[in-house]
């Protein structure tokens, strides 16, 4: 040491010692941010996929929208998009945006919750999607879509149609006032993705007819809905059988109707015309699936104190996924009698079951079925009437259009697809 030391003082006197400005070293900082990478950057990332749930973790409405919300927000827990953490998250009318661990890990059937809702924070490079439709939640925070948009995060909402501006008829008084501030809401923000192309192109047309500054680009995505009930059944939910709904189901075919009962899916015109049909003898079963919904005390009446009822009428208002497949399953057609949909979810399920549908001539329909569907276009029940017996005619002779035909997205494709046109989209 001596040796080494007195040779150094050499070297340091004619100032030829090694310097040590050249080691390379790391801040705190620098050094926790390489332990992090290596840790946890694979399994964990850091770059959020915000996901709103709001109306979701309030309650299940169980519609055909709460459909589309757990089976997509399921695929994404199980399956992120590459480079994306996926973070549910609500807020509530006096609560700003939080992380919904509690009704994940119940969403999941984690018996350990992943830690609290607290705030939700966020970065550039995150996106936030609006899966879920909470107009009341969702209006009030135009300011905080901005402050994140601001701050580099995308923002973008799911659109599922926009019937409630276009035919307010359907609707109750006020509905369209709302649905309009909440698309003000939207179209100041990165852009939507609907679940049709005829939705995409309403919306579209509408938004040249409002027009509004903005300082960014808009983008219009559309991208299909998936296919399949199947859903992990919650402690609320267990699994029940439906067996002793399909042996109350009397002989002749099975007509089912799936979708809540209001104005827009035209459950009076087809309850007209199955009661002309049953007075002609016709011996056929008409089960409707779907809870209550506005605008039908008369219908809802109707339905209850129905002479049929529970022989050759069935209203199922509080069934299950599980049960609906088997509904499906013991169905001969599915008939889809909306005057307008964005969708039509259970054209796809009736598909996957490879159930004959009878539909309205709908452009949207068509979009989603082709000509693998019988079309009606009558305004009357007499003229409903006639068009199930002519597709009677044909099916018990095989000649009906087959529904197995229509092309359709599994969940894990759709919700692929979803993520796809999002994170694409926020890479550009």
């Amino acid at each position: 040491l001596a040796n080494a030391l007195q040779k150094w003082l050499a070297l340091f006197a004619r100032e030829q010692h090694p310097q040590s400005h050249a080691l390379r070293w790391s801040t705190w900082q620098q050094s926790t941010e390489k332990l992090k990478t290596a840790l946890i950057g694979q399994n964990y990332p850091r770059r959020q996929l915000l996901v709103d749930i709001s109306e979701l973790v309030q309650r299940d409405a169980k519609t055909g929208i709460q459909r589309v919300v757990r089976n997509i927000l399921r695929e994404w827990l199980q399956h992120p998009p590459a480079g994306y953490r996926v973070e549910p998250v609500y807020a509530t009318l006096e609560q700003p945006y939080r992380y919904a661990r509690q009704f994940t890990s119940h969403f999941l059937g984690v018996a350990e919750p992943a830690g609290t809702d607290e705030p939700i924070d966020f970065t550039s490079e995150d996106i936030f999607f609006a899966l879920d439709l909470q107009p009341q939640v969702q209006i009030p925070q135009a300011t905080f879509y901005q402050h994140m948009r601001r701050q580099g995060v995308i923002v973008k909402f799911l659109v599922h149609d926009i019937l409630c501006v276009l035919e307010p008829q359907y609707f109750v008084e006020g509905a369209a006032k709302g649905y309009t501030d909440w698309l003000h809401v939207v179209g100041d923000t990165d852009g939507v993705i609907c679940v049709s192309r005829c939705v995409a192109n309403e919306l579209e047309q509408w938004m040249e007819a409002h027009i509004w500054k903005r300082q960014r680009r808009f983008t219009i995505d559309w991208s299909h809905n998936g296919a399949g009930l199947g859903i992990i059944p919650t402690q609320s939910e267990p699994r029940k059988p439906a067996g002793e709904l399909i042996k109350r189901l009397r002989d002749g075919e099975v007509f089912l109707m799936v979708g809540t009962v209001e104005p827009r899916k035209g459950h009076s015109q087809v309850l007209d015309a199955f009661e002309q049909l049953w007075r002609d003898k016709h011996e056929m079963n008409l089960v409707i699936v779907g809870k209550e919904g506005w605008l039908v005390e008369n219908l809802s009446g109707r339905l209850r104190n129905h002479a049929e009822l529970n022989k050759r009428l069935f209203w199922l208002n509080s069934i299950n996924d599980e049960q609906l497949e088997q509904v499906y399953a013991a169905s001969s057609c599915l008939i889809a009698a909306s005057y307008g949909e964005g969708f039509g979810l259970p054209l796809v399920e009736a598909a996957q079951h490879k159930l004959p549908i009878i539909a309205r001539d709908i452009p949207v329909f068509r979009e989603v079925a082709g000509e693998h569907a019988y079309y009606f276009s009558a305004a009357t029940s007499d003229g409903l009437a006639q068009s199930i017996t002519d597709w009677l005619a044909l099916y018990r002779v095989k000649q009906h259009p087959k529904s197995d035909q229509i092309p359709w997205l599994t969940w894990e494709e759709s919700a692929w697809q979803l993520s796809r046109i999002l994170t694409e989209n926020s890479n550009q």
